[in-house]
């Protein structure tokens, strides 16, 4: 069984979480507070505390993971800390992933979040997905795990 962990597992991540169980997946669904962890977890999604601002508590959670979901358009925070996320925590975690089972990373957030995702594919060989408005998440996990990108 494959297992994806969805960082930024707010509503659409939730959705998302509950499509993938449908077809038998794992997952595990992030959250930085309490609250949303529960929520998660009503979902019937596997909760975990995490933070994209500090990406070794993500990186704790991939061990045994396929694909990891960057869910982060609607990153909640200062320009600041929305910027530092979206630039240098992305990249370190892109770096880190290399030594990890994730297979391939599906991303929603930024055009330079892109770019640094797009690099690290290259760079790395990563497998990704990059996720469009309206986008639908679940297809791009699939295609993932298939080869395929576009």
């Amino acid at each position: 069984m494959a297992r994806a962990l969805i960082v930024g597992c707010g509503c659409r991540g939730r959705k998302l979480g509950e499509s993938l169980l449908i077809e038998g997946w794992a997952v595990r669904g992030t959250s930085r507070s309490e609250e949303g962890l529960e929520a998660i977890e009503a979902a019937g999604i596997e909760p975990a505390l995490a933070d994209p601002d500090r990406p070794g508590t993500i990186l704790e959670l991939v061990n045994d993971v396929a694909v990891l979901v960057l869910l982060l358009g609607n990153l909640r925070g200062s320009a600041e800390e929305v910027e530092a996320i979206h630039g240098p925590r992305l990249e370190r975690l892109l770096e880190h992933l290399v030594d990890t089972p994730v297979r391939g990373v599906v991303y929603e957030g930024t055009q330079s979040g892109a770019e640094i995702v797009r690099a690290a594919s290259r760079t790395w060989r990563i497998p990704v997905e990059m996720l469009a408005e309206g986008a639908d998440p679940a297809a791009a996990v699939r295609q993932i795990l298939a080869g395929r990108q576009t």
